[in-house]
């Protein structure tokens, strides 16, 4: 009988992510019959207890994927964090290693590089970032590989505007903070990463202008968000969520299996899902 292998997403809520349908599209492509990925409801209190419940060699578990609130709470209680997430502050990917260690990474940051590149995007003069949590550094120690210029940050708090520089200051990028009632002026840049929660980034729908340039949306359900659309709808590039979600999955597939993984099947299974959901 062969030994199960598993994998899991946590976070809160965690019922609407696309995670184990990509993860698993994954596995029955490449013949891993033997391995499973679950969705655990798991809060910044629970994480510690759900951590110290796994039996890791008896469980066979090879890793685990974090998304909110979690990205930055895993960090303390890890064994080793990659220079990847340390640069970002924050890890969304924990790989458990032979000899029991957990060891934490960042796939967020080569998979928004990774999905620009496939849109055509491999260099930018400017950007801006709308929004201060973990997928904002992420996108910032991202764009500190592309940008040749400084990025502006679009936040709420003095607190968040620091935590952003200090990611800036990490990865070598100039990052100009920036109140978020002037978050319209985001549109002159020629790349606009948006990293709000739903809903947030609506009413600046309005302010699109006309031959706007490229906008990276992190939201994948619902989709498209409202800016998206009015992007779109004035002839600009939109690189969407469900994007981000794949390239970052292939990174995290092959981290805990070891194995190349199938970026195609992982897509259309992703597509498939969201376009069920919205029947």
């Amino acid at each position: 009988m062969t030994e199960e292998r598993r994998a899991a997403v946590l976070g809160s809520p965690i019922s609407h992510s696309l995670s184990p349908v990509l993860h698993r599209a994954a596995y029955a492509e490449m013949g891993l019959d033997n391995w499973r990925y679950d969705p655990y409801e798991v809060d910044e209190p629970a994480l510690p207890g759900f951590l110290a419940s796994l039996h890791l060699e008896e469980e066979g578990w090879a890793g685990l994927s974090l998304t909110m609130p979690l990205k930055r709470a895993i960090i303390p209680l890890l064994d080793g964090v990659g220079e990847t997430a340390r640069e970002a502050d924050a890890v969304n990917t924990v790989v458990f290693t032979p000899d029991g260690r957990r060891v934490g990474d960042n796939t967020d940051v080569p998979g928004i590089v990774e999905a620009l590149r496939e849109r055509g995007v491999t260099e930018v003069e400017s950007a801006a970032v709308l929004g201060a949590g973990a997928t904002a550094s992420s996108a910032l120690a991202a764009l500190a590989r592309i940008c040749r210029g400084p990025v502006t940050a679009y936040v709420r708090s003095a607190e968040r505007a620091a935590q952003l520089r200090a990611v800036g200051e990490r990865v070598g990028l100039e990052v100009r903070p920036a109140d978020w009632e002037r978050a319209r002026e985001a549109f002159g840049s020629a790349l606009v990463v948006s990293t709000t929660p739903e809903g947030v980034s609506d009413p600046l729908a309005e302010f699109v202008p006309d031959s706007p340039g490229v906008l990276f949306d992190v939201l994948y359900q619902p989709w498209p968000t409202a800016l998206a659309a009015a992007w779109s709808g004035k002839g600009g590039t939109v690189v969407g969520g469900l994007d981000l979600l794949v390239h970052q999955a292939v990174l995290q597939v092959e981290m805990m299996t070891g194995r190349p993984a199938p970026l195609a099947v992982m897509r259309e299974a992703g597509e498939r899902a969201l376009a069920e959901r919205t029947r």
